[in-house]
């Protein structure tokens, strides 16, 4: 698989002190705003509860959703302030909780995982089948908690993954919480080896992530963005075309790659409204359209005469659950790794999200905490 990096990435776990500080760099804010609202403070180390374990950050992933968009006040959640951004990331466990197992195939002092800080209540309809991402009560640590741009975080034992050793922090990082929610589109949208798929703003983040899932699983990869330079890079990541999705001939290239019958899974996590509709445009008779977002708008056209005519679905994946993450990390397991544009370290944060919100970067930004 192909890894595009603009930057060297650092690949240096960190290691378990001999004695936990008390307190720890993190990267705050105290009002919604700019970039230039976030600093560096000096925080408490968080305390290790019944069922949690403490983890050594090494990396943590930059958010246009989970990240910018809180910072700048636009998310629906409006977390107490000061707050601490970061959802997924990744470190060395340094101390566990009463009731964690430990042990040779349990979570150990040592071990490298990946955080994934989604967490259902256990207990509703949606929880109790496996579709946790459908919890009304659905919460997510660094979004209604404090989070991981710091030095240690404080996590449930079930939100971490234990790592391979060939896996360095940005890479597992990137994956942790993308990598299940791109497992979980493509698996409810019932992906087959050789089926055609069309993700749009694959350059993004998690636009990445999906193609190169997809790809890495037999599909055959349309990949969309309006910026020359990163469908010049799409096509480096082995695409079968990338595309403009403004451009006036964009449905009649599809129908074309595809042998006039469209693509059987068109991916959006955009929610713009031209180019929704001319995701539907393309979508093949029975095929599927998944929304995972929708930052540049929410409401869209829909042609229902279109849409039952052709036995299409369109359907709302919100994240990842349980099941996707399994099957995505045996993927990872088999080779499959995200894209990762570059890494920032971690008092540098300000700077990363002005990256990201000027929609220069082409995959995951990381941030690095550079601890030995």
């Amino acid at each position: 698989m192909t890894t595009l990096s603009a930057r060297p990435v650092p690949a240096a776990w960190p290691s378990v002190p001999r004695e936990l500080p008390r307190t720890m760099s993190a990267v705050v804010f105290d009002a919604f705003g700019p970039p230039d609202v976030l600093r560096v403070d000096t925080v408490d180390v968080p305390e290790v509860g019944p069922g949690e374990v403490l983890v050594r950050v090494a990396a943590v992933c930059v958010g246009r959703f989970l990240d910018v968009s809180l910072r700048a006040g636009r998310h629906p959640v409006m977390p107490e302030l000061p707050h601490v951004l970061g959802v997924e990331h990744a470190g060395t466990v340094v101390a566990v909780g009463p009731g964690v197992e430990t042990g040779v195939s349990e979570i150990d002092v040592g071990q490298h995982v990946a955080v994934w800080p989604v967490l259902g209540c256990g207990n509703c309809e949606a929880c109790l089948s496996g579709s946790k991402e459908a919890c009304p009560t659905l919460r997510i640590d660094g979004v209604h908690s404090r989070g991981a741009y710091a030095e240690y975080t404080a996590v449930g034992a079930d939100a971490v993954w234990s790592l391979p050793d060939d896996l360095d922090p940005a890479t597992a990082a990137g994956v942790a919480l993308a990598g299940p929610v791109a497992m979980n589109q493509l698996r409810q949208a019932g992906l087959r080896t050789g089926d055609w798929v069309l993700v749009a703003g694959a350059a993004s983040a998690l636009g990445s992530t999906t193609a190169e899932l997809a790809r890495h699983l037999g599909a055959r990869v349309i990949g969309t963005s309006r910026a020359a330079w990163k469908r010049e890079r799409l096509l480096a990541m082995g695409l079968e075309a990338a595309l403009d999705p403004t451009a006036e001939g964009f449905v009649d290239e599809v129908r074309a790659l595809t042998g006039g019958a469209g693509v059987a899974v068109a991916v959006d996590d955009l929610g713009d409204p031209d180019i929704f509709a001319r995701l539907t445009d393309v979508l093949a008779p029975q095929g599927v359209l998944v929304s995972s977002g929708a930052f540049l708008g929410g409401t869209v056209p829909l042609n229902l005469a279109r849409l039952y005519t052709l036995n299409q679905r369109i359907l709302g994946v919100r994240t990842g659950n349980d099941a996707s993450a399994l099957a995505l990390w045996a993927e990872v397991a088999r080779g499959f790794r995200p894209v990762v544009d570059r890494a920032f370290p971690l008092a540098e944060a300000a700077e990363a999200h002005r990256f990201l919100e000027a929609d220069d970067n082409m995959g995951r930004i990381v941030l690095i905490t550079g601890q030995a």
